[in-house]
């Protein structure tokens, strides 16, 4: 056996169609992060295992029944698992073009998000919103309110006035869309610094840990804002830093000090 392994040989092609594979397995596991989808594909790796125990152990009547499950479960999943490869078809698709129209997009959210954050601070109102981005919220947004919103500071602000149905919770983006409202987020289990910080950024700083979305945090005691990345917090920001960092215009050493970070 080892003398059949000296006649393997590694070259440039086998390294290149590893970096291909990786980075494929890669992206998928970007792109089903967060979503059900996780819960489904744990459950089909289960069986795997279990069919691959009761061969080795000649359990005949499982893997029957299993090998009748594999056989048609590859027709199941092309429908359970449609919104995924819907996304994935949709991302790999994009054009040069269309990521232009894009950079435009997130401009414009830019300035939308950042005159809501200017009216909800002047006005001393408590807001959370998480801009999702690589790593899909979809589970996040099932805890809430599901939408399909287009992006507006006027949207915003009513969402989050007191007393309003959905202003307890966190307001999901998706590109230019609302796509959710009154989430749960997930708190952060760090040691706060400061005690004037409340779960509003604890579930910022949570989300922020658990993925890699961008979270804004509108303090409803001190007014201040704040944005939550890679599990760090930056505190006391202007509206318009909030619009170039969610613009990607402002440069992680500029709008990140650390005399105002929190560290997880």
């Amino acid at each position: 056996m080892l003398d059949q392994f000296r006649f393997l040989t590694f070259g440039w092609r086998d390294a290149i169609e590893i970096a291909v594979v990786a980075y494929g397995i890669y992206r998928l596991l970007l792109l089903i992060h967060g979503t059900r989808a996780v819960q489904m594909l744990i459950g089909i790796v289960v069986l795997v295992l279990t069919y691959a125990l009761a061969w080795i152990f000649k359990f005949t009547m499982i893997t029957y029944l299993l090998g009748i499950l594999f056989t048609y479960g590859a027709f199941a999943a092309l429908v359970i698992f449609q919104p995924e490869l819907r996304a994935a078809l949709a991302r790999l698709g994009q054009s040069q073009m269309s990521r232009i129209f894009k950079r435009m997009e997130v401009s414009e959210v830019a300035e939308e998000i950042g005159d809501a954050v200017e009216r909800l601070s002047r006005s001393g109102i408590g807001a959370i919103i998480a801009l999702e981005r690589e790593i899909a919220l979809g589970d996040y947004v099932a805890s809430g309110t599901e939408m399909q919103a287009k992006v507006s500071a006027d949207l915003l602000a009513t969402i989050f006035t007191p007393y309003s149905p959905l202003h307890d919770g966190a307001v999901i983006i998706r590109g230019d869309m609302i796509i959710g409202a009154g989430c749960i987020l997930p708190l952060s289990q760090a040691a706060m610094i400061d005690r004037t910080l409340g779960t509003r950024h604890r579930a910022a700083l949570g989300l922020s840990e658990e993925t890699d979305a961008l979270v804004i945090v509108v303090s409803e005691e001190t007014a201040k804002i704040s944005v939550a990345r890679d599990g760090r917090l930056t505190r006391g920001l202007s509206p318009m830093q909030v619009r170039d960092i969610v613009a990607g215009r402002a440069p992680r050493t500029t709008a990140e000090q650390p005399a105002l970070q929190l560290r997880a």
